[in-house]
């Protein structure tokens, strides 16, 4: 019987060139408590998963990161409200696929690292 060597993810880490900067826009933006932080590196906490923002240590680390998806209730909300927060968005909220009486939304985002990431929503249709 093969036993899972993976429990779960520690921490989703992201690669930053400014720390002040991005936990500004981590912080203040996006509403995240900022657990500590240190001359490089920033730990975020986002509903028991935690974000980190680091200088990365060697140059092939320095690439964009991967995509996070960041679940929200209402995504015209929070889209509306991020745009008044000064977030720059790609695109607008939209229907990326339909699975029985649910919707999954997406708009995708810039952080001021240059890093995409977007938010997400199921509704009930």
């Amino acid at each position: 019987m093969e036993t899972n060597l993976i429990q779960k993810i520690g921490q989703i880490g992201v690669p930053i060139k400014n720390v002040e900067n991005a936990i500004a826009f981590y912080k203040e933006a996006l509403g995240l408590p900022l657990l500590f932080s240190t001359d490089s590196m920033a730990f975020f906490e986002c509903n028991g998963q935690r974000l980190l923002l680091t200088i990365p240590e060697k140059d092939e680390f320095a690439n964009s990161s991967s995509v996070i998806y960041f679940q929200v209730e209402n995504i015209k909300d929070t889209y509306e409200e991020l745009i008044k927060k000064g977030v720059s968005f790609i695109d607008q909220p939209h229907v990326v696929a339909k699975m029985n009486q649910t919707e999954t939304w997406m708009t995708f985002f810039k952080d001021t690292e240059g890093n995409t990431h977007a938010l997400m929503s199921e509704v009930k249709i």
